[in-house]
């Protein structure tokens, strides 16, 4: 990574890696290990779904930022979408350790969600592009979904 002296990153999981490209403390999976307000914005890639409760760490991001909260998770509003997003997690994280509770949310989970926290996505974007196109068909088709959201 370079050096970058105006930007600092922190990463906090319950499963420490060996390698890690950024400095990760472990924490206990529920509260942020951080006072009110610590960083411009809290962002989450595909980590909601490995959660028992999505809700409490957007809570807690909420808390722990002073602008935003980016998050790029999954869409489920269907059995096809269930067994399409449970299939790229088995592949993709099985052999990694990370726990697999298949907790995908569908888009009404996620507006209640929203309205939990107090606060709507100012962005929201469903066509990622983050496949070949002849895989798009399978792995896309508004299973994925990147939002911005103001603290």
């Amino acid at each position: 990574m370079a050096d970058k002296p105006l930007l600092s990153i922190q990463g906090i999981d319950v499963l420490i890696r060996t390698e890690c490209a950024i400095p990760v403390e472990m924490y206990d999976g529920f509260s942020f290990p951080f006072e009110n307000k610590s960083f411009d914005a809290v962002m989450f890639v595909d980590v909601l779904h490995h959660t028992a409760d999505p809700l409490q760490l957007l809570i807690e991001a909420k808390r722990v930022a002073r602008r935003s909260i980016l998050l790029k998770d999954h869409l489920c509003d269907n059995s096809y979408a269930l067994r399409v997003l449970t299939f790229m997690d088995w592949v993709g994280n099985r052999s990694h350790g990370v726990d697999l509770p298949y907790n995908y949310w569908s888009s009404d989970e996620w507006s209640r969600a929203w309205k939990e926290i107090g606060s709507q996505p100012d962005a929201y974007i469903t066509e990622l592009g983050l496949y070949p196109w002849f895989a798009r068909f399978i792995f896309e088709r508004g299973l994925h979904f990147v939002a911005r959201i103001p603290a």
